[in-house]
């Protein structure tokens, strides 16, 4: 019966949000935006049993599965500011040479590092994207990678640039690595920036995210 009651208790907890857990680790997984994680690691978080925020089911016969061509971007640390400016700029009928791409690329990763390294005012205005930072490292580490050219972008960055650009970004996995048992060629939408309002339609740029931390353009 003792047992019981605390396992009640338990599960009465991983619903309401109030579970708390560690993971203790002597040898954590690393991230990709964490060069030299800490041996032994504890990380504390939360925990909630329930239906996804909005009520979204997330049984395979409820994901949207859509069709696109795949434009390839080159891999060379640029990858997704590449795959970002070659995409706005096809959305205006523009085609980038090689050279262009690449500076333009730089110039959005410069871009994001003024207004979250170099200008404190503006820094206050994308929370998000510094929450997002500093929960793998402090800011001024970061600060010191995004200046690097094989500094790789990807989710505080595309806050950062969807606000910046006023640009509505999604981005998508391969159907293949949400089910690796079909061999379907779709993809499927996994996070979405910069919802822009219904009076002012523009051009969604689509990226496609692979397990091997690359982006490709999706048209």
């Amino acid at each position: 019966m003792a047992a019981s009651s605390s396992n009640d208790t338990i599960l009465e907890q991983l619903r309401n949000g109030s579970a708390q857990f560690e993971l203790v680790s002597s040898s954590p997984v690393a991230s990709i935006s964490t060069p030299n994680p800490t041996p032994s690691t504890i990380l504390r978080f939360f925990a909630r049993v329930g239906p996804p925020p909005g009520g979204v089911s997330s049984s395979n016969s409820n994901i949207k599965v859509e069709r696109f061509s795949v434009h390839k971007v080159t891999g060379d640390g640029r990858c997704m500011f590449r795959a970002l400016v070659k995409g706005m700029a096809r959305n205006k009928g523009i085609t980038l040479t090689p050279r262009q791409e690449r500076d333009n690329a730089d110039e959005l990763r410069a871009a994001v590092k003024e207004v979250i390294c170099e200008d404190d005012n503006e820094r206050r205005q994308y929370k998000e994207a510094v929450t997002a930072i500093t929960v793998d490292e402090p800011l001024h580490r970061y600060c010191q990678r995004i200046g690097r050219s094989d500094f790789w972008g990807g989710e505080s960055e595309l806050l950062v640039l969807s606000k910046l650009c006023n640009q509505q970004i999604v981005v998508y996995i391969p159907e293949t690595e949400h089910n690796s048992s079909k061999r379907g060629s779709g993809f499927i939408p996994i996070a979405e920036y910069g919802a822009v309002k219904k009076k002012q339609p523009r051009h969604v740029v689509r990226l496609l995210y692979s397990g091997k931390n690359h982006y490709d353009l999706l048209v």
